[in-house]
């Protein structure tokens, strides 16, 4: 139980973008694409709304939003 709730704490850290970045593809599950810092900025700029915080991302708020917005952008590359 211990294990989950420091998981649960770091998930929901507000962190810089650096920082989210190497966190978000640490944890990813292999088979899912890796995220760059132009990407990230790219989905700030598309989705200002998600960042109530400021420049600060939480893996808690930001994963599965960055992971639903992603098969589209590839495709596109």
């Amino acid at each position: 139980m211990k294990k989950y709730s420091e998981e649960l704490k770091i998930s929901e850290m507000r962190v810089s973008l650096a920082h989210f970045l190497t966190s978000y593809n640490k944890n990813l599950p292999s088979g899912f694409p890796k995220v760059s810092a132009a990407l990230l900025k790219k989905f700030k700029e598309t989705h200002p709304l998600f960042f109530k915080h400021g420049d600060l991302w939480s893996l808690d708020e930001h994963r599965k939003k960055i992971i639903d917005w992603m098969p589209p952008r590839n495709q596109e590359s």
